[in-house]
C-alpha cells in the first residue's frame, strides 16, 4: 500500500511539472506582427553613423507632420547614440554611464526629442489582428540629454494601438496627445536622469487587446510610438529617448520553480518504470 502510494504521488508529481511547463507557454501572449523591426534600411545601405529619419526612411514605417519647431528624430546604427560628427544638426548626448550593445549586429535605433515641439510620431499599420486576442510588443529603451543643456529628465516612449492619427496639442504648456479616441495607450517605464546623465537600455514589455472598434477593415491597427519627456513639458532641458530591438526575438525560458517540478516528475517517471522493468525480469 505505502508503494502504491508513493508511485501515485510520484506520477502526480510529473504531471504537475508538465502541467506547468504546459500551462506557462499557452499563457504566453502573441507577438505582434510588426515588420523592419530593427528599422533597417532594405534595398540600399545605412552607411551614416546616424541621420535624420525622413533621410534613412526605414521601410515600413512612417512618420507625421512635423512638430512646430521642426521633427529632431533620427535612425543611428548602434553605438552611435553620442555621434557628434554629421553636420545636419544631429546633437550628441551625455553618454555617462554610456550605452550597451543589446539587439544583433547590423539593427539600427531610433531617436526622438522628447520635447514635443521638435519631434513627432513613427507609426506603421499592423495586419492580420483579431479582436478580443492579447498581442506582446516588446522592445529596448534608453534615455539621454543633450551635452550643453542642464537639468534632471524624465523620459518614456507612448505607446498606440488603433485607428491611428495620435498627434500632440502645445498650446499649453505641458503639451497634451491628441487623437486618442480608439486607440489603446500603453506607456513604457518612465525613465529619470540626473542632469548630464544617460539610462542604459532596458527592457520593456507592453500588451494590448484590441477591441473591434481599435481595428480597421476589421483585422489591421496602427502602432504609433510617441517620445515622452518631462511629462509633455516644452521646457527645453531637452530629454532624448531611444528606441530599439522592436519585438526582437526573445528565448523563453521556464522558471526554476517549473524546472524543478518537472525534473522531479520527470525522475519519478523512471523510477516508477525501472521499478516495473525489475519485477518483470524477476517474475
Amino acid at each position: 500500500m505505502i508503494a502504491s502510494t508513493h508511485k501515485s504521488a510520484t506520477i502526480g508529481l510529473a504531471a504537475i511539472g508538465l502541467a506547468v511547463l504546459i500551462s506557462g507557454g499557452a499563457q504566453a501572449a502573441t507577438p505582434l506582427p510588426v515588420t523592419n523591426l530593427q528599422f533597417n534600411v532594405l534595398g540600399s545601405p545605412f552607411t551614416q553613423q546616424k541621420d535624420f529619419f525622413s533621410t534613412v526612411n526605414p521601410v515600413g514605417w512612417s512618420t507625421g507632420s512635423a512638430g512646430a519647431n521642426g521633427s529632431l528624430t533620427y535612425v543611428g546604427q548602434q553605438g552611435s547614440e553620442g555621434y557628434t560628427g554629421h553636420p545636419g544638426n544631429i546633437y550628441p548626448v551625455y553618454t555617462t554611464p554610456g550605452f550597451s550593445i543589446t539587439v544583433p549586429t547590423g539593427t539600427n535605433f531610433f531617436q526622438a526629442d522628447g520635447n514635443p515641439e521638435y519631434e513627432d510620431t513613427i507609426f506603421q499599420t499592423v495586419t492580420g489582428l483579431a479582436a478580443g486576442t492579447t498581442y506582446s510588443l516588446q522592445f529596448q529603451q534608453a534615455a539621454g540629454q543633450q551635452t550643453g543643456f542642464v537639468g534632471d529628465t524624465t523620459e518614456q516612449w507612448k505607446v498606440f494601438l488603433g485607428v491611428g492619427g495620435i498627434g500632440v496639442n502645445c498650446s499649453t504648456n505641458p503639451c497634451t496627445v491628441t487623437g486618442t479616441a480608439n486607440n489603446i495607450e500603453m506607456d513604457s517605464t518612465l525613465m529619470h536622469n540626473t542632469s548630464g546623465t544617460n539610462t542604459d537600455w532596458n527592457s520593456v514589455t507592453l500588451s494590448f487587446t484590441p477591441t473591434s472598434a481599435d481595428l480597421i477593415s476589421g483585422s489591421n491597427a496602427i502602432l504609433t510610438f510617441l517620445a515622452w519627456g518631462d511629462g509633455g513639458s516644452t521646457t527645453n532641458l531637452p530629454p532624448t529617448v531611444f528606441l530599439e530591438g522592436v519585438n526582437t526575438p526573445v528565448i523563453q525560458t521556464p522558471e526554476p520553480t517549473s524546472l524543478s517540478l518537472f525534473a522531479a516528475g520527470a525522475f519519478g517517471l523512471g523510477y516508477v518504470r525501472r521499478r516495473r522493468a525489475k519485477r518483470k525480469v524477476q517474475g
